[in-house]
């Protein structure tokens, strides 16, 4: 944030001239607001309203827009005033009309969409495209210049706030909450934000809190709390409310051009402070509560009765016109209360007396840079892999064990140092559960305090950020990497589904950003899933779920992918991948605890850039074909299947077995980008030889991602089955039938020309499942053969004693 100018400037409550430029501007968008909830002609009603103007449905919401375009208009005057970097979200979920109004207003609407010009001909272009097939949607969405919160679902307006101005210590990101989005889990939680930003650093969140009263039929909790409740609620979350309320348009824009310009003054004051001084404690930030009636300016009342200031402005005030021909000329009058002849000229472009608010160029809200973060991304830089990997040659492949996710933490840990200003992990206190802490030689805990003695690697300074919510993580990624900067958000495997949903928004704004050709690419939305279903000893059925690779699969195909990396070189190969990437949702599922390790750092990058592939060092089919073909995807499916085919060569030598490895779980789709053809999958998997696929997740996955592909039905898929409890590791394998013995049990189900060569090998298999049954309960742990199980390569014994 840029400080005062050397020149005493009038505050802009004292303004006369400033404030009646914010009240033009205010009713220009609440006039072009409500022409695009109605009109699709006679933008400038320079004849009386009729039936054919009216679109024939009515969309849209006009509840929250007049309060979103007070902001709106106020933010200009501070930017013009202050020279400020300011973005806006929108919180309330269908402020589109505002948004609309307003960068159209500015003219960042017409500069990325020329046909929409600023005259009568692009307002009416402005009107007719609104919530109409082929227009944009009543929300603020992709294409609405400026924005980088999708309005469509509510509560992360904050998260996605704190997360833009992480790092960004010029940019101030005002975050409009609305009073139903402030009832919303994230929204709740995300307030806790502010106890992570650091004022040196970081640029400032300003909250303005929008208490219009009501949702669709009902009134909003916070609405009814007095301002003294309010004032307690979040002093204690950590702010200094200041309160604006009225309906007076005179009182309420110099009331809050006062707590505008005193809210602003609070946040230049912080941070000059802290960067110029230091910081001994976290900061006290400001935030504004504004009152003002639902539908404010609108009708007041509709057939005798109320509607402004009443849950039924929160949509369409009006409706019905061609059955009640009065509310036409109510519409009108309704319209014309706004002075359009004062606004815009005869042309339809806006007057002067409008225009003179207007930032300039880049100041522009609809224009900022960070609001396009694609075109600030920088890439990251990148120290050799081989400095993380796990050596491996053909002494000791499969046969040491080495924890996959602890690399991964090395590597991150120099990309913090390395780019110092662009990445960020997040991860809800779970960095050294999974392996990951390698980054705390580099970088603490960010926390605003207060501290305690027992704290570790916890300070202000910190740049690696937990806290035990998934909405937040998620939301200050989204929001950190939709401004152009880069990083991953860990978590356990079956807490992650918590933010399904995010995820899902995210997509949408990626899927709907490939169509906006003015939206520079992003960096990749990265999760990586640790702690998994198979390996959660202590926590449990609770702590077992893979259902996200479900979640991800619906989406469409440019923008999603899913990689199961069995090893740590593997793993390293595929998160320089992610990190390199842009515009995807890219998902990494791995274990965090220590696993056997089977690549070199050569054939990793290969086998990732393949995505799937077979490996022959575990093979004995040579150029024959096999009589089975044993794949798998996923870090403990790749052991029970190598286990498996371990057992098989060991105690049938003549089975020709061939290994399919699969990381890229995309590569098996055929109308997928990284789907391979037809072709290359009858190399892989054969023409017609039964598979025994062991799978990570849901086994459903697979089958849907093998459908169109060549005689599915002798795919036969072992995976999580929804069982569970608190168990051992290789119990866990068991009960969802995807154990070593269940896969070369199956192995010969489908080889009926085995069985009897096979008959003492069943036998042993079903010993030995009913022997770790008896073993587990008495010793409250697995088979030591199992647990110390290495690649023989065909020189097993099984432990039946």
């Amino acid at each position: 944030m840029t400080g005062p100018t050397t020149q005493p400037i009038l505050p802009v409550e004292k303004d006369e001239e400033t404030l009646k430029r914010i009240d033009h501007w205010w009713r220009a968008a609440n006039y072009l607001a409500v022409g695009q909830i109605y009109l699709i002609d006679n933008p400038l009603l320079e004849t009386p309203l009729q039936l054919e103007h009216i679109k024939p449905r009515l969309l849209g919401h006009w509840g929250t827009v007049p309060g979103l375009n007070l902001i709106y208009a106020h933010l200009n005057a501070q930017i013009r005033r202050r020279d400020l970097d300011v973005i806006f979200l929108a919180g309330p979920g269908h402020g589109g009309p505002a948004m609309l109004a307003n960068v159209w207003l500015e003219n960042s609407y017409s500069e990325h969409f020329s046909h929409v010009t600023r005259d009568a001909e692009g307002m009416k272009q402005l009107f007719r495209q609104f919530s109409t097939p082929g227009g944009v949607p009543s929300h603020v969405s992709v294409p609405t210049p400026g924005s980088i919160h999708e309005g469509g679902e509510l509560g992360y307006v904050l998260t996605h706030a704190f997360g833009a101005v992480f790092d960004n210590p010029g940019l101030i990101a005002t975050a409009v909450v609305g009073d139903g989005e402030a009832e919303t889990g994230p929204l709740e939680g995300s307030w806790k934000g502010v106890n992570y930003l650091n004022p040196v650093r970081d640029g400032a969140v300003l909250p303005i809190l929008h208490l219009n009263g009501y949702k669709i039929g009902s009134p909003t909790v916070l609405a009814r709390k007095s301002d003294e409740e309010l004032d307690h609620y979040f002093r204690g979350h950590g702010y200094a409310p200041i309160f604006v309320e009225g309906n007076n348009p005179a009182i309420v824009h110099r009331d809050f051009a006062a707590a505008l310009t005193d809210v602003l003054d609070q946040i230049h004051e912080i941070q000059q402070q802290a960067r110029q001084e230091g910081i001994e404690r976290r900061p006290i930030w400001p935030m504004i509560v504004l009152r003002t009636p639902k539908g404010w300016t609108g009708p007041v009342s509709v057939d005798e009765l109320p509607v402004e200031g009443t849950f039924r402005a929160h949509q369409v005030p009006m409706s019905g016109l061609g059955d009640h021909p009065e509310r036409l000329q109510q519409l009108e009058q309704w319209m014309k209360s706004y002075r359009p002849e004062e606004l815009f000229d005869a042309q339809g472009e806006p007057r002067e007396n409008v225009t003179a608010l207007t930032p300039q160029s880049e100041r522009r809200m609809g224009s900022k840079p960070h609001a396009n973060g694609g075109s600030l991304r920088q890439p990251l830089a990148f120290r050799s892999l081989e400095a993380y990997a796990v050596a491996i040659d053909d002494a000791n492949r499969g046969r040491e064990f080495h924890g996959s996710t602890e690399r991964l933490g090395q590597f991150m840990r120099d990309i913090y140092v390395d780019n110092p200003h662009n990445f960020r992990l997040f991860c809800p206190d779970e960095v050294k559960s999974n392996k990951l802490d390698a980054v705390l030689e580099v970088t603490d805990r960010g926390f605003m305090g207060p501290f305690d003695d027992n704290d570790e690697q916890l300070s202000m300074d910190g740049r690696m950020l937990e806290v035990l919510s998934e909405h937040n993580c998620s939301g200050w990624l989204e929001g950190y990497v939709l401004t152009g900067r880069h990083g991953l958000f860990a978590s356990y495997e079956a807490f992650v589904s918590i933010i399904d949903s995010m995820a899902i928004q995210h997509a949408k704004w990626l899927e709907h950003a490939r169509d906006v050709p003015w939206r520079a690419s992003v960096p990749s939305m990265n999760y990586l899933l640790t702690s998994t279903c198979w390996r959660n000893d202590h926590n449990g059925f609770s702590h077992q779920g893979p259902g996200f690779i479900d979640m991800l699969l619906s989406k469409q195909p440019e923008v999603v992918r899913i990689y199961l990396p069995p090893d740590a070189n593997t793993l390293l190969a595929t998160a320089q991948h992610c990190f390199d990437s842009v515009d995807h949702l890219n998902a990494i599922v791995i274990d965090k605890h220590p696993q056997l390790q089977y690549l070199t750092m050569d054939e990793a990058r290969e086998h990732c850039r393949q995505g799937l592939g077979t490996w022959e060092w575990a093979s004995n089919d040579g150029d024959d074909e096999p009589d089975i073909v044993m794949a798998c995807a996923g870090d403990i499916a790749t052991q029970e299947t190598l286990a498996a085919v371990d057992i098989l060569r060991t105690y049938l030598p003549s089975l020709k077995v061939r290994v399919v490895n699969v990381v890229d779980i995309m590569t098996l789709r055929l109308n997928h980008p990284h789907g391979i053809s037809q072709e290359h999958f009858v190399e892989l998997f054969t023409a017609e030889r039964p598979v025994v696929f062991a799978f990570h997740g849901f086994r459903g996955v697979v089958h849907q991602l093998i459908h169109n592909r060549p005689d599915t039905e002798r795919f036969h898929v072992r995976g999580y089955q929804e069982e569970g409890t608190t168990t051992t590791p290789f119990d866990m394998t068991v009960l969802n039938h995807m154990s070593r013995m269940h896969l070369a049990l199956d192995a010969l189900r489908y080889l009926p020309e085995q069985w009897e060569n096979a008959v003492e090998l069943i036998e042993d298999l079903q010993a030995l499942l009913q022997k770790h049954h008896r073993y587990i309960r008495e010793h409250l742990d697995d088979i030591p053969e199992i647990t110390q199980w290495v690649w023989s390569g065909g020189k097993i014994e099984l432990p039946l004693d």
